[in-house]
C-alpha cells in the first residue's frame, strides 16, 4: 500500500482521509497528559481536523495564506498543521524555544496572519513583538492556563474553534464545501515552510510540496518496512525537518501512531512506557543515555557489575555480527542468548528500546564505540544523512550494511553526484521547491542541471559504496593527488610541528601523514 501512496494521494489531507477509511479504529495519536495516556483513532483525528479546519476558516484563514505553529509536540499542534493543509493554507512551524527576536523574524518573513500556539509563554512572546508583525491578526492556543484575563478579540482557544467548526458542519453544505476544498488541493501546492537554523547564514524558508514530500516518505517507509502497526515517539522539535518527515509524513504514509510525551522533562520515562518501534535520536542523546547507565552500574552490587561487564564484553565480540546475520560460533550465540536474558533485554527495557525495530541517528558524527555499543546489545541503530532542502533523506544505511564511519548509500530514487571540489550534490523525490521569497538564493543553491548543492564535502568509499562526509565544502582542501582533507587537521599539526612541508594520504580510510622537513 505504502509504495503506491503517491499515486493514491498527493496531499496530506487526502492521506488523512485514506487512513480514516483504512485504519479508522487504529490509534493515530497518543498524548500523555497529567500522567495519563490519551488516544485518538484515525477516524477521530479526521473528525477533529475537519471541524478545526472549518473553525479556522471562520476566523478568516484561506488558501495560500500562512499560519505559524509554535510549541512543543502536542496533538492539537499537529492537527493545526493538518487543518491548515486541509484549507490549502501553509503551516510555518517555529521552534518553541526560539527567542522573541527569532520568532519575529520568521513570522514577519513568512507574512503570517495567523498563529497556532501551545500556551501562555508563546502568546506572550508573540505579543512582545506584535508591533513588528503588522499582518498578524488572530492567534489560537491549546493550553488555557494563565490566559483567562487576556484580550480575546484576537485570541481563541483551539477547543472553542473546533467546537464552532463542529457546529457549522451540522449543515451538510459546509461539509460539501470542505470536501471541495480538500479535492482542490494539488500535490504541487506548497505544503509547509520549514526555516533553516541559520547557522551558516540568514535563516531561509524552505518550501516543500505535498506531492514531493509524500513520494519521499513512501520510499523510506518501504525501505524500513514501516506499517500501521508501528509507533513513534514524537519528541523532536516541530520546526525541524526530522520531525515533519520521520513522524508526520511517514506516520501519514504508513498509518502508524505518533505518541507525544507529557513534557521535555518526561521524554525518557514516556519512551519506556510507550515502547516505540521506530526511533530517532542524535548522538548526544544516545551518549547521555549510556553515561546514565554506566553511572548507575557503578553504584550496583559487585555481582551485578561483574555480570554486566562480562556480558557487555560478549556483546562486543558477537552482538553486531548476530544483528547483521553473520556467522557466529555456537558458543558465541549461546553466551549472547544468556546475556540477552540477564543484561541486554533488561537494559533495553530500562532505556525504552525493547520494541524498537529501526533506530536512526544523524546530525553530527557519532563515535564508533558508542555506535557499536548500541548495536551490540541488539538495537538496530543506523545512520542517515539529510538536509531540509532534501526533505531530510539523502542517504541511509540498509539493514545488514552498517558502518560507523559512513552514512550509507543513496536512498531509493535519490541521485548523488560529487562535484570537482568534493561537494555532495543530489536530486531527490522530496527536494524543495525553493526558498520562500528568495529566488536568487534558490538559483545559487541549484546547479544548471537541477542538482542541489549541500555545502558538505564527501566521497564514496570504494569498498562499501557508502557515502562519507568529511566537513563543510568551504572548509575542505585538496592534496596534489586529488585527495580531500580537512584543513583543521593541518592547523592542529602546525601548532606542534611548524616545519611540515608535505601531507600525503594513505589507506582506505584516508588517513594522513605529515612529512617533516
Amino acid at each position: 500500500m505504502s509504495q503506491n501512496v503517491a499515486a493514491l494521494a498527493d496531499t496530506f489531507p487526502k492521506l488523512l482521509i485514506r487512513n480514516a477509511h483504512l485504519y479508522g479504529a487504529r490509534p493515530s495519536m497518543r498524548h500523555k497528559d497529567l500522567g495519563v495516556w490519551q488516544t485518538w483513532t484515525w477516524g477521530e483525528a479526521l473528525e477533529i481536523v475537519r471541524a478545526y479546519a472549518v473553525g479556522l476558516n471562520r476566523l478568516g484563514l484561506k488558501r495560500g495564506e500562512t499560519i505559524a505553529i509554535v510549541g512543543a509536540n502536542r496533538p492539537k499542534l499537529y492537527w493545526s498543521v493538518m487543518a491548515a493543509q486541509m484549507l490549502g493554507a501553509i503551516p510555518v512551524p517555529v521552534y518553541s524555544d526560539a527567542v522573541a527576536e527569532e520568532l519575529a523574524f520568521v513570522l514577519a518573513h513568512a507574512e503570517t496572519r495567523y498563529a497556532a500556539v501551545e500556551d501562555q509563554e508563546q502568546v506572550d512572546k508573540i505579543l512582545s513583538v506584535k508591533e513588528r508583525l503588522p499582518k498578524l491578526e488572530q492567534m489560537v492556543y491549546d493550553e488555557k492556563r494563565g490566559l483567562r484575563d487576556y484580550d480575546h478579540k484576537q485570541l481563541h482557544a483551539m477547543e472553542d474553534v473546533i467546537a464552532a467548526g463542529r457546529k457549522a458542519l451540522a449543515d451538510p453544505a459546509v461539509g460539501r464545501w470542505l470536501d471541495a476544498e480538500i479535492a482542490a488541493g494539488k500535490g504541487s501546492d506548497p505544503s509547509i515552510i520549514l526555516y533553516t537554523s541559520g547557522t551558516t547564514g540568514t535563516s531561509k524558508g524552505v518550501v516543500l510540496t505535498g506531492e514531493r514530500s509524500i513520494k519521499a516518505a513512501a520510499d523510506t517507509v518501504a525501505f524500513d518496512h514501516l506499517t500501521e502497526k508501528d509507533v513513534a515517539l514524537a519528541y523532536l522539535p516541530l520546526a525541524w525537518v526530522g520531525d515533519h518527515y520521520l513522524n508526520y509524513a511517514q506516520g501519514l504514509v504508513a498509518g502508524f501512531c505518533m505518541a507525544c510525551p507529557e513534557s521535555a522533562e518526561t521524554v525518557m520515562a514516556d519512551l519506556r512506557e510507550i515502547g516505540p518501534s521506530f526511533y530517532f535520536a542524535p548522538p548526544r542523546t544516545l551518549e547521555a543515555l549510556l553515561t546514565r547507565v554506566m553511572i548507575r552500574m557503578e553504584d550496583a552490587g559487585y555481582i551485578k557489575r561483574k555480570l554486566f561487564h562480562y556480558f557487555i564484553g560478549v556483546a562486543r565480540r558477537y552482538g553486531e555480527r548476530i544483528l547483521n546475520g553473520q556467522s557466529v560460533p555456537l558458543i558465541g550465540r549461546l553466551l549472547y542468548a544468556i546475556g540477552h536474558i540477564l543484561v541486554y533485554g533488561p537494559l533495553k527495557n530500562v532505556l525504552g528500546f525493547s520494541r524498537v525495530r529501526v533506530a536512526y541517528t544523524a546530525g553530527e558524527a557519532i563515535g564508533p564505540d558508542l555506535f557499536a555499543f548500541y548495536r551490540s546489545i541488539g538495537l538496530n541503530l543506523k545512520q542517515l544523512y539529510g538536509q531540509t532542502e532534501a526533505f531530510l533523506y539523502v542517504t541511509a544505511q540498509p539493514d545488514g550494511e552498517i558502518y560507523s564511519d559512513t552514512v550509507g548509500p543513496a536512498c531509493p530514487n535519490v541521485d548523488i553526484r560529487i562535484a570537482d571540489n568534493g561537494e555532495v550534490l543530489f536530486k531527490s523525490p522530496g527536494m524543495f521547491a525553493g526558498y520562500f521569497k528568495d529566488a536568487a538564493k534558490t538559483a545559487e543553491t541549484m546547479t544548471p542541471d537541477g542538482y542541489v548543492m549541500t555545502g558538505d564535502a564527501g566521497y564514496f568509499d570504494e569498498k562499501t559504496g557508502h557515502l562519507k562526509i568529511i566537513d563543510r565544502a568551504k572548509d575542505v582542501g585538496k592534496l596534489n593527488d586529488g585527495t580531500l582533507f580537512p584543513p583543521k587537521y593541518i592547523e592542529n599539526k602546525l601548532k606542534f610541528y611548524p616545519n611540515i612541508r608535505e601531507v600525503v594520504a594513505y589507506g582506505d580510510k584516508r588517513d594522513f601523514v605529515c612529512v617533516m622537513i
